[in-house]
């Protein structure tokens, strides 16, 4: 068991060894790195220059260290080395343009990396200069020159530009210090040549200075100049025939072409002679050309042809021609050689129609086309220009229409227009065969639209036509009168009724009418300035079972398609009660007055009350039969006598004798006069009296007032009363 532990412990003890010696090979770090160039970052071109990276470590434990260094110019790895010394040398013998440039070193350690800080820029100042060689200076005329130009030390992608005397005549790009190309030259003077180049990763650098100049000569090749040569006389006419020759000295590997302007006319490899008969269009230069590779020569020769006769001309009569129409067409040509031929020599053909000059024809959709003429003298032909014939086709009768409404008073536009017809067209508007208007229709787009100012009747519609010509006056086109509806504006309406007073209840009906106006109209209703919403299209217009609060002024507006609407005079409607609502207001009336005379009659019997009760209690104490000498008779009599004949009323009559009575009771002092007027006299129980009688119905009344007006009174004064009761009741009964 302690074996054990002992062999633990120096386990232990070997493991904290290991990790402190592993941790001691861990502690280092790099301070910095440092590139130099040297001797200096500018230089001139072919210094030799070196390249310094310096890396500077600090460490725990001095141990032997790897250096992996790389170096850099711009951005792009150019050196990888892995050393144990800590500086790294890279030396540009000689330095060129090429070398020019952004560097930078890294150095990396274990797992430790670090870049220099500081960007070394290198900066070579010029080019070298060139050197030009040629394969050969002497060349044949038209041979290639093979040249040469190095730039010998220079390194990376270069262009080469190669010049003939001041110019540029070509530019080769490679990746290499020199450059071999072929130079094509086709003139027949002495050449100078020479070359540059510039370094493509660095054209602010610029361009080298000229190469040397190498002189090329060049020798004229006489094997393949050609000749030109034509066989004839010295005036060449249309209709001749010559001979072309085109011929070389020697025809080894070599073309020889005859052309005329672009015109490519032989080709052959050989001498050889070209035979044909001339026109005047054939005169002009001729050219033979002689190819052998790049090498080219020429020989020219000029020919003239005289013209033999004009070239004919076609022509139509007449000039605008008309389907329906005779045309005729004619072919012609003049003589400009009168030695060689005369007119009688020339032929004319007219297309595949005719094979004369003339050629007459009605024109119609089949004589349409183009034709030409062909004039013809031996082996010579010629052909007119085309002429296009395309008939006209006649105006036809023209329709005039209105374009928009027709409205009395108002302006409106008419179209004139031909169903057929070749453009131009001329149209002319007239009224009452008078002319108005004229319109020129030059495109099928444009037509012949007139202004109309206004008309005043619809019969006026009538006047106006219009005509059209495409061939001239004499040939118009009359049209048809206008014919269009005409809307005729409404007059000022007219409203009315057969009562301007309805009972209520009843039916109302409106009237509206106008005088003029194309129907349909449309009559719209007003009451009290309010459209009534319920327009008609005819002048009627009913109230059903109309109302108190329908009455007021009522107006009509009458409108047509003619949009212009017309206002009648307003008319006032009254509208009175109807006949049971004026019953029952005179029943109610009747009723009211009957309470009112009811409430006024009660009002005044109560307002009498008084009276009668003094008058009672003055009866009461007078004799139940008063002699014929009482005064109280006396007076009562009288009273009776003068108050029927003033009044006629019995009512008034017993209040004015009860007045009259009450004031003699309660003065005593009555005078002579007074009892002298009236005498006296005996009193008949028998004999009915009159006055009395007349006197019945107030008495009774009366003395019912009084008995219920004194209920406190004597015995014998109600033995008064009663007696004078049963004397009226008494004189009541018939005799």
């Amino acid at each position: 068991m302690s074996m054990c532990l002992l062999w633990l412990g120096l386990l232990h003890i070997s493991l904290s060894a290991l990790w402190q010696v592993a941790d001691t090979q861990a502690a280092m770090t790099i301070d910095h790195v440092k590139l130099t160039v040297l001797p200096a970052n500018n230089v001139e071109t072919g210094t030799n220059v070196t390249l310094r990276c310096e890396a500077s470590v600090s460490q725990s434990l001095r141990q032997s260290l790897t250096y992996s260094f790389s170096l850099l110019q711009e951005d792009q790895v150019i050196i990888s080395k892995n050393i144990t010394d800590s500086v790294l040398e890279r030396t540009l013998s000689p330095a060129r343009v090429s070398n020019s440039g952004r560097y930078q070193c890294r150095v990396h350690i274990r797992n430790k990396q670090k870049t220099s800080n500081k960007v070394g820029a290198l900066r070579n100042k010029g080019l070298q200069v060139p050197l030009l060689k040629v394969k050969s200076d002497i060349v044949s005329e038209g041979e290639n020159i093979i040249a040469t130009c190095s730039a010998p030390g220079e390194t990376g992608s270069l262009m080469f530009l190669f010049y003939e005397d001041k110019q540029e005549v070509k530019r080769v790009v490679h990746s290499t210090n020199s450059v071999t190309t072929t130079l094509t030259m086709q003139k027949l003077t002495d050449i100078y040549l020479h070359c540059t180049y510039m370094v493509i990763m660095h054209p602010s650098a610029g361009v080298s200075n000229k190469s040397n100049i190498v002189k090329v000569f060049v020798q004229e090749n006489y094997e393949i100049t050609p000749q030109i040569s034509i066989s004839t006389n010295a005036n060449v006419v249309e209709g001749d025939r010559v001979q072309i020759t085109c011929n070389v000295p020697y025809s080894s590997d070599l073309e020889l072409y005859l052309t005329k302007g672009s015109t490519l006319l032989y080709k052959s490899h050989v001498t050889f002679t070209q035979s044909l008969v001339v026109r005047a269009e054939d005169s002009g230069e001729y050219v033979c050309k002689a190819e052998k590779g790049n090498m080219q020569k020429r020989a020219v020769y000029q020919l003239n042809v005289a013209e033999l006769f004009s070239k004919p001309i076609l022509s139509i009569s007449p000039v605008q021609v008309f389907e329906g129409q005779r045309f005729i067409l004619n072919c012609t040509s003049n003589v400009t050689s009168p030695v060689k031929i005369t007119k009688a020599d020339i032929k004319y053909m007219i297309g595949p129609i005719s094979a004369a000059a003339r050629y007459e024809e009605t024109a119609s959709l089949a004589t349409n086309g183009n034709y030409t003429c062909m004039a013809m003298v031996k082996e010579v032909n010629k052909i007119s220009l085309p002429l296009i014939l395309k008939a006209k086709v006649p105006v036809s009768i023209p329709v005039l229409r209105a374009v928009n409404k027709v409205i009395i008073g108002k302006p409106f536009n008419v179209l004139c227009e031909a169903e057929n017809g070749t453009l131009p067209i001329t149209y002319i508007l007239l009224k009452n065969h008078g002319r108005v208007a004229y319109k020129k229709v030059t495109e099928a787009a444009s037509r012949a639209i007139f202004d109309i100012t206004s008309i005043s009747s619809p019969e006026e519609i009538n006047s106006f036509t219009c005509l059209a010509y495409n061939r001239g006056p004499s040939y118009s086109m009359f049209s048809e009168p206008l014919t269009a509806p005409v809307i005729v504006p409404v007059s000022k309406p007219v409203m009315d009724t057969k009562e301007a007073t309805v009972t209520e209840g009843s039916d109302l009906t409106l009237n509206c009418e106008v005088q003029e106006g194309t129907r349909p109209i449309t009559f719209t209703w007003y009451h009290n300035g309010v459209m009534i919403p319920l327009p008609t299209k005819e002048g009627k217009y009913v109230v059903k079972a109309i109302k108190r609060d329908q009455r007021g002024d009522y107006h009509c507006d009458a409108s047509n398609s003619a949009l212009e609407t017309k206002t009648s005079i307003s008319i006032r409607i009254n509208v009175s009660l109807a006949l049971w609502k004026k019953a029952l207001i005179g029943i109610f009336c009747i009723l009211l007055l009957v309470a009112i005379v009811i409430v006024l009659t009660v009002f005044f019997k109560k307002m009498s009350h008084p009276r009668r009760k003094n008058q009672a209690t003055e009866l009461s104490v007078k004799p139940s039969r008063p002699k014929s000498g009482d005064p109280m008779r006396v007076s009562l009599t009288l009273d009776i006598e003068d108050n029927t004949a003033l009044n006629g009323t019995p009512c008034v009559m017993g209040r004015n004798v009860w007045s009259e009575h009450a004031s003699g009771s309660d003065s005593d002092d009555h005078t002579d006069e007074d009892s002298k007027l009236v005498q006296p006299q005996e009193v008949d129980p028998s004999r009915d009296d009159p006055v009395k009688k007349s006197l019945e119905p107030e008495y009774s009344v009366q003395h019912t007032e009084v008995q219920m007006s004194t209920p406190g009174v004597s015995e014998q004064a109600e033995g008064v009363a009663l007696e004078y009761a049963q004397l009226n009741n008494s004189e009541q009964e018939p005799a």
